[in-house]
This record gives C-alpha cells, sequence and structure tokens, in this order.
C-alpha cells in the first residue's frame, strides 16, 4: 500500500472512530431537567403525579434523564407565569393551571363550563383528545407533556351553603374567568386568586368561601378554616378547571432520539391518565378528612341542583359569544367536548 492510500485509510479510520466516539457519547449523555410548578411538595399532584412521573421517565431512560423538581413557587415568579416560564426556558418542565391567563387558551376553557365534567381521569382523557384535534394550536410554543382537569368542583365555605340564595353576597374565590362569571351568574361576589393564595385569604377573612376540587383541600388547610361543604347532585361537579404540564421546546429538540421516545412515552393519553386518576384518588382522601374532622357536608338534591343549572348555564352563551368574535365556533366546540367526556365515560 502506497503511504498515500495508508493515510487515507487511517483518516477513514479515524473518522469511523470519532463518528463511534460522538455516537457513544450520545448515548452516555445524561440530562437534567428542571420542573417547577406551585403546590407544597404533599399537595395530590406534586406528591401522586409529578414525582410518580419523574421516576417512570427516570427509570426508562436508564437514568439518562434526571428530573428536578421545584416547589411552591421556589424559583421564582407567580403561578400565572408558569406557562411562560416553560415557554421561554427559563426551566425545562412546568405544571399550571390555564386559567391563571385569561383568554389566553380560549378552545380549551370549554371544559371550565359549568356542569361539563365529573371524573377526572374521564375528563382527563377526554380534554387530551379534545385539545390533539381542536387547539393544538393554543399549544404550539411548547413541548405539550398533557392537558388534564381536577374532579367535580365544589363550594367551602365558612357559613353552609343550602340553596343558592344562601350564596348571594358571600366574597367566594374564583380560579378562572369563566368560573368567576359563573360565580356572578350565582349571586356571589367573585374573588380571582391562584390557588396558593387561598389559605391566607381565608385566614384574614379576604374570602368567606372557595371553590376547589376536594384533593386540594388538605395541602391548604381548608377543611381546618371553614367547617362546611356544598356538593351537587349527579355526575357532574359545578365546574372543573384545565391544567398543562409542559416542556420548554427547545429542550425537548435538544435530547436525543432515544430520549426523546422516554418523553414522548410519558406524553398524552398516559400521562393525562396518570394525573387525572390521582385527581379522583386525591377526591376520596380529601373527603375523607374533612368527614373526620366532622365538618358540615351539604348535598344538594337533585331538584336544587337543577335551579342551579339552570341559573349557571348562560355562562356557556356568554363563553360562545365571546370566542365568537375570535373567529371560534363554541357551540360546536362544547358539543365536541361533551361527546369525548361521554366517550371515556362509558
Amino acid at each position: 500500500m502506497s503511504s498515500m492510500k495508508r493515510r487515507d485509510a487511517l483518516r477513514a479510520l479515524g473518522a469511523l472512530a470519532a463518528v463511534g466516539a460522538a455516537g457513544s457519547a450520545a448515548a452516555q449523555q445524561t440530562v437534567t431537567l428542571r420542573l417547577h410548578q406551585m403546590l407544597p411538595p404533599q399537595a395530590t399532584i406534586p406528591a401522586k403525579a409529578i414525582v410518580p412521573w419523574a421516576q417512570k421517565v427516570e427509570a426508562e431512560s436508564g437514568g439518562r434523564i434526571k428530573v428536578q423538581i421545584f416547589n411552591a413557587m421556589q424559583l421564582g415568579g407567580a403561578p400565572p407565569q408558569l406557562f411562560d416560564q416553560a415557554r421561554d426556558g427559563v426551566v425545562d418542565l412546568t405544571w399550571t393551571v390555564l386559567g391563571y391567563t385569561p383568554g389566553r387558551f380560549p378552545k380549551t376553557e370549554v371544559f371550565e363550563l359549568p356542569f361539563m365534567s365529573g371524573s377526572a381521569e374521564q375528563s382527563s382523557k377526554a380534554i387530551q383528545e379534545y385539545v390533539e384535534k381542536f387547539a393544538a394550536d393554543e399549544f404550539k410554543d411548547v413541548k405539550l407533556i398533557c392537558v388534564h382537569t381536577h374532579g367535580p368542583g365544589l363550594f367551602h365555605t365558612k357559613q353552609p351553603v343550602t340553596g343558592l340564595e344562601a350564596l348571594h353576597g358571600m366574597k367566594i374565590r374564583g380560579g378562572s374567568r369563566i368560573i368567576n362569571n359563573m360565580l356572578t351568574k350565582l349571586g356571589a361576589t367573585p374573588v380571582g386568586m391562584p390557588v396558593p393564595a387561598v389559605t391566607d385569604a381565608l385566614s384574614k377573612g379576604t374570602i368567606s368561601g372557595t371553590t376547589i376540587p376536594w384533593e386540594v383541600a388538605p395541602s391548604l388547610k381548608v377543611h381546618e378554616l371553614v367547617r362546611n361543604h356544598t356538593t351537587f347532585a349527579g355526575k357532574e361537579g359545578l365546574y372543573t378547571q384545565t391544567f398543562a404540564f409542559s416542556m420548554n421546546r427547545a429542550a425537548y429538540d435538544k435530547l436525543p432520539a432515544d430520549l426523546k421516545k422516554v418523553i414522548d412515552a410519558n406524553s398524552g393519553q398516559v400521562a393525562a391518565a396518570l394525573f387525572g386518576k390521582a385527581m379522583d384518588e386525591g377526591d376520596k382522601a380529601g373527603r375523607a378528612i374533612a368527614e373526620k374532622a366532622g365538618n358540615n357536608i351539604v348535598a344538594l338534591d337533585i331538584a336544587e341542583t337543577q335551579r342551579w343549572r339552570r341559573t349557571a348555564g348562560t355562562v356557556e352563551s356568554d363563553w360562545i359569544n365571546e370566542v365568537k368574535a375570535k373567529g371560534i365556533d363554541g357551540a360546536k366546540l362544547a358539543s365536541e367536548a361533551r361527546a369525548l367526556i361521554a366517550k371515556y365515560s362509558k
């Protein structure tokens, strides 16, 4: 072999070795994803959904993906900023309430309408499919892990709410613009605030009650601060809220293909079901704590619940008219949402 051919062969071998080394380095690449959320670590979603999700991702990646969890806004900012923290790469992952940024997710809001949904697992599967089909554009700036809902929404109040009239004039915390509109229709005075602010607001008397599901009440000490809880007849709750678990798009795009597959395998319906199921189990635990404390649980009957349904019904027509101005067919979307909830409730 001539010296020139030997040099070419050595160069080729060197190039192959470099490619092999690069491939080996990619195979060994480890990443740490920083996850930021608003609630204390013992709350349902952090403890029963986010931590199991992170552990599953770490295990399925062979330890090459590490998820570092920051609870209770440890990294700064306020809950309404969480979606943008994921979008802008301030952190890699966030979990947040979509209603904290009013009007930003108009198509996804449909699941917040009064008496739309019941079981969190069923409606979380429904909203995941709904967003993929009808509202994916609202999440185009992030890699969406999943969307989900909580279980049936209800009242937790200092004075008992035994009927529609009892709510009149009460200052009640609402978590989104649709819920606040509903509270106004029902005769309450809505006070908008993120859920972490509820404990302080109840303690100081800024509000006389709150709309939240059972699951989050223990971590906010609500069952200690109020002694009355009002539930409704039927499978559907008074309302629900919508949530997004999102990843920074660039952080996802930087992952090698095999690690992207791990994230993908733990996104979509799999993740929506995990988060929804955690909410349902949290509801059972939260109610049990209130019962053990001897609190007063008011169960409105079918006739009284129908009065609330009729009074709150105009919230849907308001929403349809609002989104029509944005070129959105709200009536069609409400019908699609109900059809998907029915599909997953079978």
